[in-house]
């Protein structure tokens, strides 16, 4: 029972922190697209945060993971795992920067910035440091230090936002290198706080360990980066792609949109982090597919309705960008659920994490990149960033049915297809009165909101009445109880 609770209080450290973390960063996107010159600015800031996401793999190639794995292993020791790996990414991320001061011009002209080559030197700087500072932060993990890792996680937020708000909004200084200047500099503070508790004491440089933790960690690497070019390959690729005028602009609007619909991922991932835990304690004594089942029906539940509340109210959401971004708002309801899928997709991954078969995983992630890469080849020239959102929606669509009908088949889950079923056909339906309505009849946008709000309200009844009662929440729910 005390490892439950330790467990239970650890989640929700990281998982306060993570969320927070990520809804602080968020506000970083009004503050972008309101204060920079134009929008191609923050078509620069996508492209180049697309790729310091492919290479933050990279640069890490497995070996946090294999951290973990090894560090746990009986026949090994901790302590050598750990400053095996310490002095392994801190070599490889010297390396690195090391080659990127030196060419960094070239790296520049192919990215297609020869006259911004300070944007490359500063971002993937900054990406080193990342990757190597990924092993000091998964140590704390491993020592069961949540408050520690929470607060310096936190520390970066707040850091960076700072230093954007000093240079973007009191200095004035609206210009993309003050963007990628507040990132290495909060980057930078946030590694040097963490290096004193988490410097390597005891142990020693192990060659034969290191061979094993990278026999380990490389296989995890294709998957990693299979993984992440589903998710930043549209933005990666936009502007070697599209044949309009001003590329960077049009990516920057498609960028800070795609943004907006973040609220999804954020709210969803609360969700793994705050009710999983609660499902599974609820079957402890029973059939452990019984709580995956369960998880997967209210992440769905749940999800659909943080959906129909940012399309209904999406006329309030857009003020998150400035109005020189409003002509993407079209692409959000497909980016939504394009996080909906994605999510069905992680919650459907534990089977062959379970049955020991990861290289499913590696063939769904591949799959998706073919998929994705197509789609973007063939019609961001011909369609722009309609393409790029609609390949993330395809490539998640197919490997979520794959994964599930596979699953089915290896460790089969009794999921409540019929209750799923019917919540889908009830969010589609809402869905479809709301566009038919708003297209051809009514155009006020009060008025839309009101009857958005009337369509949201239907399906809380059902969702309170079929599978929430109000009755079950914690302090209120005393007053819907029946005498």
């Amino acid at each position: 029972m005390s490892e439950m609770k330790s467990l239970a209080k650890d989640t929700v450290i990281y998982g306060a922190s993570s969320i927070i973390g990520k809804f602080l960063n968020y506000l970083l996107v009004p503050l972008y697209t309101y204060a920079l010159a134009r929008t191609s600015d923050y078509g620069i800031v996508t492209n180049i945060y697309a790729w310091t996401a492919l290479l933050l793999v990279i640069l890490t190639y497995g070996m946090e993971t294999g951290f973990f794995r090894f560090a746990n292993r009986e026949d090994y020791d901790p302590k050598t795992v750990y400053k095996t790996a310490f002095l392994t990414l801190l070599c490889s991320s010297a390396v690195f920067t090391m080659l990127v001061v030196v060419f960094h011009q070239p790296i520049a002209n192919a990215l297609g910035y020869p006259d911004h080559s300070e944007f490359i030197e500063m971002m993937f700087a900054t990406v080193a440091i990342d990757a190597f500072a990924c092993i000091p932060f998964a140590y704390l993990r491993y020592q069961k230090r949540p408050i520690r890792f929470a607060a310096l996680k936190l520390l970066f937020v707040i850091l960076n936002i700072g230093f954007n708000l000093l240079f973007l909004v009191v200095l004035g200084k609206n210009d993309v290198f003050y963007v990628f200047l507040s990132n290495i500099l909060a980057t930078c503070i946030q590694t040097l706080c963490l290096l004193p508790m988490t410097l390597p004491k005891g142990g020693q440089f192990s060659a034969p360990v290191l061979k094993e933790m990278l026999r380990y960690s490389l296989p995890l690497l294709i998957l990693g980066v299979a993984g992440i070019m589903n998710q930043t390959l549209d933005r990666i690729l936009f502007p070697y792609l599209y044949t309009g005028e001003d590329a960077q602009a049009q990516l920057g609007i498609y960028g800070a949109c795609f943004k907006v619909a973040m609220v999804m991922m954020m709210f969803t991932q609360a969700f793994r982090y705050a009710y999983e835990p609660f499902v599974f304690a609820k079957h402890k004594d029973r059939q452990s597919v019984e709580a995956y089942a369960d998880a997967m029906k209210y992440y769905i539940i749940f999800s659909y309705l943080i959906l129909l509340g940012v399309i209904f109210y999406l006329d309030i959401f857009r003020y998150i960008v400035a109005s020189d971004y409003w002509e993407g708002l079209k692409i959000v309801p497909v980016v939504l659920w394009t996080y909906v899928f994605q999510g069905i997709y992680f919650n459907l991954s534990f089977w062959y994490k379970l049955t020991d078969e990861t290289q499913w995983g590696a063939y769904f992630s591949l799959i998706g990149l073919v998929i994705t890469l197509v789609i973007q080849v063939v019609g961001v020239p011909i369609i722009g960033y309609w393409a790029s959102c609609g390949s993330s929606l395809v490539c998640y669509f197919v490997i979520m049915l794959l994964s599930y009908f596979i699953g089915q088949k290896k460790a089969p889950v009794p999921y409540d297809m019929k209750c799923i079923g019917g919540y889908t056909a009830l969010t589609i339906g809402l869905l479809a009165v709301y566009y038919a309505l708003r297209l051809y009849y009514i155009h006020n946008i009060w008025v839309m909101m009101a009857i958005g709000t009337l369509l949201l309200g239907i399906y809380l009844f059902v969702l309170t009445r079929r599978d929430f009662p109000l009755s079950g929440l914690p302090v209120v729910g005393k007053y819907f109880r029946k005498k």
